[in-house]
């Protein structure tokens, strides 16, 4: 009960701070597609996606978080909470930081490996850092967790292994949707590897010191 009144004080700061992420989330997905060495594995369906549709990556990312949406429904059925109905909206606003980000980024280029590198790592850091500041607003869960969170409602799975097993079984259908239609890969590659191992380690990372801004800023009386 303490917690969620915590959790309830001062909405328009947590508000600011789920924004904030969802805008560090937007350019890291933008700057891993602008390295070209594969996104992350929850950007990896939007991309290819978008690559043979012709959509943008963000209008892909509304469409796949809104399925994502009514899978919950599916799953949970009348244990479904609808105030997550919230994640339609947050969708959409992510997908428009994404387009937004992408705009933004139009003038960088790279010319070697190493500089394709260097953005595909901003890329990771900056979705790691973005996943910290919207976890650390605790206002919506997003779309994709709130699947692997139904699942483990439904199934006697841990969430860690269950979050492996959903990135994973979205890198497999991103790598089967492109070579069906493209005849290649597309958006999977070493990068959306190291996204693989690095943003959950960077997240936890940056938990530490946004905790204690919570516990500092948003959680005083």
């Amino acid at each position: 009960m303490e917690k969620e009144k915590q959790r309830l004080e001062h909405i328009p700061l947590r508000l600011l701070m789920l924004l904030v992420g969802f805008g560090v989330m937007a350019f890291g997905v933008a700057f891993s597609i602008k390295g070209a060495l594969g996104t992350s594995p929850i950007s990896s369906v939007p991309y290819v996606t978008g690559y043979i549709s012709g959509l943008s990556v963000g209008t892909t990312t509304i469409i796949m978080n809104g399925i994502f949406v009514l899978l919950q429904i599916a799953i949970l059925r009348r244990r479904y909470q609808w105030v997550q109905l919230l994640q339609f909206p947050a969708a959409i606003v992510f997908g428009l930081f994404i387009d937004g980000a992408g705009v933004v980024l139009q003038g960088v280029h790279y010319s070697n490996y190493l500089q394709q590198w260097v953005l595909c790592a901003i890329g990771i850091v900056l979705v790691g850092l973005g996943v910290s500041i919207e976890v650390t607003a605790r206002l919506v869960t997003t779309a994709g967790e709130g699947v692997v969170l139904a699942i483990c409602q439904v199934a006697p799975v841990k969430f860690g292994n269950m979050k492996v097993i959903f990135d994973v079984t979205l890198v497999c259908i991103s790598i089967v949707t492109g070579l069906v239609f493209l005849g290649r890969l597309e958006g999977v590659r070493e990068g959306t590897v190291a996204a693989a191992i690095c943003v959950g380690l960077l997240a936890k990372w940056f938990s530490k010191p946004l905790a204690k801004f919570e516990q500092a800023v948003l959680c005083r009386r």
